[in-house]
């Protein structure tokens, strides 16, 4: 179902305005339970959880997250994460300094791509890596937490690529969904990349239902 009739108005490509119109006209849900825990059980707990935490899943298995979390390993085995995907991997200021060595004392597959948050840079490059990986994951029953430094750009913005690249769905669907579980702000240029991906594959799947002659 398409959000407020959006595909409908958007007629012709998409373009980075009317994903950002999206960002505008999605509200993310007031209250979400921290994922792992139940605040009728302790809320003691849960209070110093989410003080210390930062994760939402925006999609079944697919939760996005800060860094700091991403560090949590104790956390992100409770949940029964499987896969981790850096999208800020590196050492500088605004990335996050993890890598395979820092998870290998778990069962967690590791993949770091070293994105900046710019809109100049090519996160395009990145959308199928991303999506593979994180397919690798719901495909097998695991469970993928994707993050960059606070969670709202660049990781937000491989799921959206792995939702329309795996799962079909249009980028305004998308926007939409990931909207409503977390509050993401991709950079206009991912917008912008994004809407690319999204001409790109309406184009494909149009194609596809063409009938040879």
């Amino acid at each position: 179902m398409n959000i407020l009739g959006f595909q409908t108005l958007f007629d012709g490509e998409t373009t980075e305005h009317q994903l950002t119109l999206i960002i505008l006209a999605t509200k993310a849900l007031e209250f979400k339970p921290l994922p792992g825990f139940d605040p009728n059980v302790d809320s003691s707990q849960y209070y110093r959880a989410q003080q210390e935490i930062d994760c939402d899943e925006v999609y079944p298995g697919i939760y996005i997250g800060d860094g700091i979390t991403a560090k949590n390993k104790k956390y992100l085995e409770m949940l029964g994460i499987t896969h981790l995907l850096n999208t800020a991997e590196g050492k500088r200021f605004g990335f996050v300094n993890t890598d395979k060595i820092y998870y290998a004392d778990t069962t967690i597959k590791y993949l770091g791509l070293p994105i900046k948050d710019l809109p100049t840079e090519d996160i395009s490059k990145y959308f199928y890596t991303a999506a593979n990986f994180i397919n690798d994951a719901i495909s097998t029953r695991g469970k993928a937490f994707v993050h960059c430094m606070q969670g709202v750009s660049r990781s937000a913005t491989c799921v959206l690529a792995y939702l329309m690249i795996k799962k079909d769905m249009l980028a305004v669907d998308a926007m939409h969904l990931i909207r409503t579980n977390r509050d993401v702000r991709p950079n206009k240029g991912f917008l912008w990349q994004l809407a690319q991906l999204d001409n790109k594959l309406r184009r494909q799947r149009l194609i596809s239902l063409t009938p040879l002659k």
